[in-house]
């Protein structure tokens, strides 16, 4: 078997397992869309908008991380993060800050920015607030969000993202779909129609993932991490057989002859774009399995340790304390407080 070199240019789109395999991931790292802002500015304007710790203390409790985003729907603005480059959005961009850092938008940035946070009207019960502020210039429109998420979610994918993403929501009938979804939904939640944030809450996650796809989509083939991985057509199928048979008990042997390489092949070209061996990750991801389903209560630790692949509960209660430095029977008891906020 003759083996391609580890950098391969990736290809246009994502494979069907490769997108199942980031489904997996974000599906056990809860998701949740939450606190929006219907924002309308006018020119000039810029606003210091805060990190995602602030919003997390005053609006998200029981968040470990906070992903925020503006989408802008009208007009035009820079964006930046401190120490950062700036980046120009306009209607139909999505601007997102993975880290949950503080940052500054406005039609420039040069100008004094005023706290976003004293800007904000407070409606109704079940209205979204708003905010309105500008010297009464050209107007630019966005929705502004927040997703709370597990810290896991941070380790695995936020990490490997800039700092500041610019992501055009305007191409493909996905995204066209996405976005005018978001504008309808603000306006009934507006009208305090019966529903809409709760919808508005799940086209905000829907969005997220489809600007992670089109992140992937968009890498150099040169890029590594775990999204340059999924990207890979070696390693994005090796990643979905360890997602989709979690308990199995694989091999690099038996995973490199299901993907069509050698097994040092496998070895190196997955250590060289994931950051780590193959059955690292495989130990990772069952703990990370694991520790969802001690999130419930509902389940005894040495059937949770059978379920994602261990025949000793004593051998899976040490790589859980190793892993997540607690011990399963104290992370079931307080899951919320095992790691801290990120952001």
């Amino acid at each position: 078997m003759t083996d391609p070199p580890v950098r391969l240019a990736g290809t246009p789109e994502l494979a069907e397992d490769c997108v199942d395999a980031l489904s997996d991931v974000l599906r056990i790292v809860r998701l949740t869309g939450a606190v929006f802002l219907d924002a309308e500015f006018s020119e000039p304007w810029c606003v210091g908008e805060p990190s995602g710790v602030e919003v997390c203390v005053e609006h998200m409790p029981d968040a470990q991380h906070v992903v925020i985003y503006h989408l802008v729907t009208e007009g035009c603005c820079e964006a930046s993060v401190p120490g950062g480059p700036a980046v120009s959005a306009r209607g139909g961009d999505l601007i997102i800050i993975p880290g949950g850092e503080a940052h500054s938008l406005g039609s420039n940035l040069a100008h004094p920015a005023v706290p976003g946070g004293r800007l904000v009207v407070q409606r109704g019960p079940d209205e979204v607030p708003r905010v309105r502020y500008g010297g009464g210039g050209a107007a630019t429109r966005m929705v502004c969000g927040y997703l709370a998420c597990d810290s896991s979610l941070f380790d695995t994918v936020l990490a490997a993202l800039p700092r500041i993403m610019l992501v055009n929501m305007r191409e493909g009938p996905g995204a066209q779909w996405l976005t005018s979804s978001i504008r309808f939904s603000l306006s009934e939640a507006s009208g305090q129609r019966a529903g809409a944030g709760t919808v508005l809450a799940k086209l905000s996650e829907l969005m997220f993932v489809e600007a992670i796809r089109r992140h992937i989509e968009s890498l150099p083939p040169e890029q590594t991490g775990w999204l340059a991985g999924l990207r890979d057509r070696f390693v994005g199928k090796t990643l979905a057989l360890i997602h989709s048979k979690p308990a199995h008990a694989w091999t690099v042997e038996e995973l490199a002859g299901a993907v069509g390489l050698s097994r040092s092949a496998l070895a190196d070209r997955f250590a060289a774009l994931v950051g780590q061996p193959p059955m690292q990750y495989l130990t990772r991801w069952r703990l990370q399995l694991a520790a969802n389903l001690l999130r419930s209560g509902a389940r005894n630790i040495a059937s949770v340790a059978a379920e994602v692949g261990y025949d000793s509960e004593a051998a899976f209660s040490r790589a859980f304390k190793r892993e997540l430095g607690v011990a399963p029977a104290a992370w079931r008891r307080s899951p919320s407080r095992q790691q801290p906020v990120h952001g």
